[in-house]
């Protein structure tokens, strides 16, 4: 494998960082990949379901096609391992290269590994390695024992998505059912299914299965391949090996420029190793080891020089030199000893085993024995402790000011509520827009509010020619404005009603000459008297 071609870049990712990096392969391969997989899945899918729709057994044609769903993953796969090199394959490529590309380490597949929750991440291994039967499992081992939970998640999400589109097309037909007949059908296509679900019925829900498999199936494959790059890189350290190789060239392109360099430089250095060499060495003589009688300087044992006449002048008295050197050893000063004597108690044979085998359990806390369930009590309770020290140290901002005498929460005071009641009047005055006007300058502008809406309400009942119920609401009201003739008087009975709807329930009270507007406005319209 020619890692250097490889237009991804190779780093230390997570494993959700792989899989995002595969899902954006896939979208990349968009076209290369669903072609070809459709040219295979689609008449596969027509065949299995026609048969199916002669034997009747249309729960066979379903685990038919979920235990065929490896065959599109090898194309997805292979479209994937090529394109990551720059070298995308046509669909037709494609479908030719299925004749004869993996399928001697394809077939556990489609047999007793289809089961496997790691298809999409051991997948690569088997058909991209090329490697014999035993390689190939001592492959997959070392591949899955980094990343074998992400694997599965990848599965299960992979389902759920699957599950997710068949429920969400079934559920997108009974968006076009009208509101009233919701229920029944709801029942009937219960029925339906619970009883005897006719066979066009069957051949939709394959269908819809298919459908899902088909988008969701390239992702997963997608994602399992990355995170088997990802693995690889971790293991055999492409990102490392890489940046090796990218140093190599640069050194190369560079390689000119050094070796004239080392030229150049050459003779200079050559004058500079000589110029020691013609000074006289005055370095004093350094002390030597005892094996100094190897080198040329030494003294050797034999020199008529290196005896005790030369050494210590004249004749000297060798017995008595020994004897003044034995005396100087025996000084206790100089070689100071002494005696200890205690008391031993003598063990037994077995006491001596006992306390062998005590020593053992020392060294080895996993042995056999009472020390291994007190050790463990004892790291379970050192557990328990630092959980504690960290459950003190999160919460101290609570506790600490508690210790230090300020653990009174002191409430911001907040402002009085003021509340006023919005009293709507009995008997609407003939001139409701100039008593709003004057309840709007006293500062009570949900008075005014008021006012102008039940006056209005009385205006659209009687132009509507309705009855309202006592304390109708606004949408009532609303829709009984409805059944005013003229369009204008509906608008502005829906204007009001939205004003007062913002100043009773959200507070939001009109601009002053907002208000002016709508009150002329209603006065003009309702032909109030001013």
């Amino acid at each position: 494998m020619r890692i250097d071609q490889l237009n991804v870049t190779l780093r230390a990712r997570s494993e959700w960082e792989a899989m995002e990096l595969g899902t954006a392969l896939v979208r990349r391969h968009a076209r290369a990949i669903w072609l070809p997989l459709i040219a295979v899945s689609l008449p596969l899918f027509v065949l299995i379901n026609a048969a199916a729709w002669w034997a009747d057994a249309f729960g066979w044609a379903w685990l038919a096609m979920w235990w065929l769903k490896p065959v599109p993953d090898r194309i997805a796969l292979y479209v994937i391992s090529r394109g990551v090199f720059g070298d995308e394959p046509r669909p037709l490529q494609t479908l030719r290269a299925q004749r004869h590309w993996g399928w001697s380490g394809f077939w556990g597949y489609l047999g007793w590994r289809r089961f496997s929750p790691f298809r999409s991440l051991l997948l690569p291994v088997n058909l991209l390695e090329g490697s014999d039967a035993a390689q190939r499992s001592v492959r997959r081992r070392a591949v899955l024992s980094g990343t074998f939970g992400h694997a599965v998640l990848l599965t299960l999400m992979c389902m759920v998505f699957e599950l997710v589109i068949v429920s969400g097309c079934i559920a997108a037909i009974f968006l076009f059912v009208p509101l009233e007949l919701l229920s029944d059908s709801w029942r009937a296509a219960w029925e339906m299914v619970r009883e005897n679900m006719p066979a066009w019925a069957k051949l939709g829900v394959n269908a819809l299965f298919w459908l899902a498999a088909t988008l969701i199936g390239p992702f997963h494959a997608g994602a399992g391949f990355a995170l088997y790059l990802n693995r690889r890189t971790e293991m055999e350290a492409w990102d490392v090996e890489i940046a090796f190789r990218r140093m190599r060239d640069r050194l190369q392109q560079a390689a000119p420029l050094l070796v004239l360099a080392l030229v150049l430089c050459w003779p200079m250095g050559g004058l500079r190793a000589e110029e020691p060499a013609q000074a006289p060495s005055c370095a004093a003589p350094t002390d030597t080891d005892d094996d100094e009688e190897d080198e040329p300087d030494a003294v050797p044992a034999d020199d008529p020089s290196n005896t005790p006449a030369v050494i210590f002048g004249g004749t000297p008295d060798t017995a008595g030199f020994r004897q003044a050197v034995q005396r100087a050893y025996e000084d206790p000063l100089v070689t100071p000893t002494r005696d200890v004597k205690r008391w031993e108690r003598t063990l037994s044979d077995a006491e001596k085993n006992k306390k062998k085998d005590d020593a053992d359990k020392d060294r080895n806390p996993f042995g056999r024995g009472p020390r291994l369930p007190a050790q463990i009590a004892e790291w379970i309770l050192w557990g328990l402790v630092g959980l504690l020290v960290l459950g003190l140290i999160a919460t101290a901002p609570w506790w600490l000011r508690w210790l230090r005498g300020t653990g009174v929460r002191r409430r911001r005071p907040t402002d009085p509520v003021v509340e006023e009641a919005v009293e709507l009047p009995e008997v609407i005055p003939p001139d409701p827009a100039a008593r709003a006007r004057d309840l709007w300058q006293q500062g009570r502008p949900r008075q005014a509010l008021a006012l102008l809406y039940r006056a209005s309400v009385e205006s659209m009942s009687e132009r509507a020619e309705v009855v309202l119920p006592p304390g109708a609401t606004e949408a009532q009201c609303l829709r009984a404005s409805r059944r005013m003739p003229v369009e204008a008087d509906r608008t502005l009975f829906a204007r009001i009603v939205r004003v007062w709807q913002y100043a009773a329930y959200a507070g939001r009270l009109p601009e002053p000459e907002d208000f002016e507007d709508l009150a002329t406005t209603l006065q003009t319209q309702f032909r109030w008297r001013a």
